[in-house]
C-alpha cells in the first residue's frame, strides 16, 4: 500500500464530512473524512470504528458525549446514534465494518 497522509487526503476534499475511501476488504472500508465541523445524528447497518490520529473528535453515542484525543478510538455499534458536536478537528480515519 502507498504512503498515505490522512490530513493532506482530508485537506483537498470539497466539504466537511465528505469523505474518500482509501482501502477496502470485502465489506470492511477505510475512509478519510475531512472532519472541521459538527455532524448530525446518523446511525449505520454497519459498525463503525473512528480512530483520532491528531486533534479532536467530540463525540454523542445514544446520547452520552465521549472525548478523544489523538490516539483514541471509539468503535460505534451498527444502529446504535450517534452525532459529532461542535469542536471535532484533525485527521480521523474511519473503519466500516460489516455488523
Amino acid at each position: 500500500m502507498p504512503h498515505i497522509d490522512f490530513q493532506k487526503t482530508a485537506d483537498v476534499l470539497p466539504a466537511a464530512w465528505v469523505s474518500r475511501i482509501i482501502g477496502q476488504r470485502g465489506a470492511t472500508r477505510i475512509k478519510v473524512p475531512r472532519m472541521d465541523q459538527a455532524y448530525q445524528e446518523e446511525k449505520h447497518g454497519f459498525n463503525e470504528a473512528r480512530i483520532v490520529i491528531d486533534g479532536r473528535l467530540e463525540l454523542d453515542v445514544a446520547g452520552e458525549a465521549f472525548s478523544l484525543a489523538a490516539g483514541d478510538m471509539y468503535r460505534v455499534q451498527a444502529g446504535v446514534p450517534h452525532a459529532v458536536r461542535r469542536g471535532s478537528h484533525g485527521s480521523l480515519p474511519i473503519l466500516d465494518i460489516a455488523a
